[in-house]
Parts: structure tokens; C-alpha cells; sequence
């Protein structure tokens, strides 16, 4: 069995589709545009990190130009997300990487504030828990690294609200599950967060 997978969630870049919450602030093909940039940007992340093996899991079709632009920086597969809602699509990303690697990570593709630092401290993490958790400040969670994984911390979560790493933790705890957290970051969501992306993606 392979050390560690970083998992990558995405959706294929349909303006309209993508980034909603940016509307009205972006037109639509600036929201996807800027959906592409990240989705690019944390794959450049994931993969000159060198923690572990890269992989893009999409939700829509994964024959875009965007996800191939990804797997030339090195991301080893790209496959698509299995099940209804997001919390079954995360449970067997979990589940089936698991089955392959030690560890896994899953992130999603809205954090540029994510680094190699806050990758390999959440494996880290994993040496003494079964669960790390990278809260958000919006009170969903940018990171989730297992070495276990159980249906039961995602069902019933209310996802896409500020309860999502409140009832997270809550499950976990509930089941005896021995978890761990990194520092808070803040997803590109809303319009208000648009300024820490042009800071961020300005700095290069």
C-alpha cells in the first residue's frame, strides 16, 4: 500500500455553473474564470508539494481543457465523483482512496491560502489521529485527512452552511474518533473574498 493521496475535488468550468455566489458581483464567465484560476492554481499547489500522489476528483465532465492543463503538473488520475450530495461524493472519495494509500487528504478547490506547510502538517497530524480537519472561517472545513473513514461523520450534515465543521466535529466525537485540526484559512466564495485572492494571487 502507497504512503498518501491528496484528493482534489472540482466541477467542470460551466459558466453559470460554477462560483454562484460570486453573481452579481462577477458575470458569469468571470466566475468560471476565476474557478479555472484556482482549480489551477491548487492543483500547482498539490503537486509541487510532493507530499503524495495527486488526484482530480470532478463532479461534471472530465474531459475539459482545464483538468488536462492540471494533469500536465503532474496529477496522477482523473475520475470522477461517485454518489448523490456532497457528503456521499466526499465519503467514497475517502473510502476508495483508502483503499489504495495509508492516508488520504481531500481538499477542495476554493483555498489558495492552502501550502505544502499545511499539507504536511495535516499528515503529520494523521501519525497520532485518525482525522484532521482544516477549518474554515466560514465554519466548513478547507481540509479533510483520514487514515479511517465512516459514513457516519457525513451523513446529515448540512452542507454549504457555517455548521458544516460544527456537526463535523460533533459526529466525530460522538463515534470516539480520535481527530485533530490545522489553522483556520478562508475559502474564495463570496465577493468579499475576492481582495485576499488578488493579494494572494498577486504576490507571485
Amino acid at each position: 500500500m502507497q504512503e498518501a493521496l491528496i484528493i482534489q475535488f472540482a466541477k467542470e468550468p460551466v459558466p453559470g455553473q460554477v462560483k454562484t455566489r460570486m453573481l452579481p458581483a462577477l458575470d458569469p464567465e468571470q466566475a468560471a474564470k476565476l474557478h479555472c484560476d484556482l482549480v489551477f492554481w491548487t492543483a500547482q499547489t498539490l503537486t509541487s508539494a510532493a507530499v503524495g500522489d495527486v488526484e482530480l476528483a470532478v463532479a461534471g465532465a472530465v474531459e475539459s481543457p482545464l483538468f488536462e492543463q492540471c494533469r500536465k503538473l503532474g496529477v496522477h488520475d482523473i475520475r470522477p465523483q461517485q454518489g448523490v450530495g456532497l457528503g456521499q461524493r466526499m465519503f467514497h472519495a475517502l473510502k476508495d482512496g483508502l483503499s489504495r494509500y495509508r492516508y488520504v487528504l481531500l481538499v477542495g478547490s476554493d483555498c489558495p491560502q492552502i501550502d505544502s506547510a499545511y499539507l504536511r502538517q495535516a499528515l503529520a497530524a494523521l501519525a497520532d489521529s485518525d482525522v484532521v480537519l482544516g477549518p474554515a472561517e466560514d465554519g466548513g472545513y478547507v481540509l479533510i485527512g483520514v487514515k479511517a473513514v465512516a459514513w457516519s461523520w457525513f451523513d446529515g450534515v448540512h452542507w454549504g452552511t457555517d455548521s458544516v465543521y460544527r456537526q463535523t466535529v460533533a459526529r466525530l466525537e460522538a463515534d470516539g474518533v480520535r481527530w485533530d485540526a490545522l489553522p483556520v484559512l478562508q475559502d474564495i466564495d463570496r465577493p468579499e473574498d475576492l481582495h485576499l485572492w488578488r493579494r494572494i494571487a498577486g504576490a507571485l
